[in-house]
């Protein structure tokens, strides 16, 4: 059982990156027919939103783009910052949407930025609280390994509305604002719910790591009495 556990962890995980990977990569092959970059675009949809402060800087890498809310600074890897490809436009547009829902304080955004110190601890420390607290029988570090662990869950289901409403802005303004055609619009759709695979499967592959723990601390006492 444990190794089937272990295998299927690993294989969702995997299979997520790979099709967001396939997708990106037979998208970003197809140039969208506007012509505009991803830089460009992005531009265009900050500044419909009076973002104009929200400035759009080059990063080297592959599937980096990023929205800074403590800078305002939309990041985009190079292949989409200057690129003109449907997949370069779906994620400038993604992106933005990240910005969009910082100047509206998008109350699940403003959540998973108060989780992050907590869900950053979780992260470092669970395991370490968890094994030892279980072997050592110290019941109190353990069930502390576990509420940090879940806090780190929390984040990472909080992050799925977030990355949901951040495509679903994106599809809106690539489509209100003439940045991608009525055919483009399902190439566009389909980048970012591949995108959106890898949230899914980091979440699932958390809450089933919770429940591992958890039933290991329940067995481990229920052994004890």
């Amino acid at each position: 059982m444990y190794l089937l556990y272990f295998v299927i962890i690993m294989i969702i995980p995997l299979w997520a990156q790979a099709k967001v990977k396939g997708t990106y990569s037979r998208f970003a092959q197809v140039a969208n027919q506007t012509g505009y970059t991803g830089a460009q675009a992005a531009r265009v949809i900050l500044d419909q939103h009076g973002l104009y402060h929200v400035g759009i800087e080059e990063i080297g890498g592959r599937l980096t783009d990023h929205y800074d809310p403590r800078d305002k600074v939309l990041r985009l890897s190079s292949e989409n910052y200057h690129g003109r490809s449907i997949a370069g436009i779906a994620v400038a547009a993604h992106e933005v949407g990240h910005a969009i829902q910082d100047k509206e304080n998008y109350a699940p955004l403003r959540f998973r930025h108060a989780l992050v110190p907590v869900a950053n601890l979780g992260s470092n420390l669970s395991y370490f609280f968890i094994i030892i607290g279980i072997l050592l029988h110290f019941t109190q570090l353990a069930v502390l390994g576990i509420i940090f662990f879940a806090a780190a869950v929390l984040f990472q289901l909080v992050t799925l509305p977030v990355e949901f409403n951040a495509s679903s802005r994106a599809m809106a303004q690539l489509a209100d604002l003439g940045l991608i055609t009525s055919e483009e619009r399902s190439p566009a759709r389909k980048v970012l719910s591949a995108a959106a695979l890898t949230y899914v499967a980091a979440a699932l592959v958390a809450v089933l790591e919770l429940l591992r723990f958890v039933f290991m601390f329940l067995g481990t006492n229920n052994n004890e009495e």
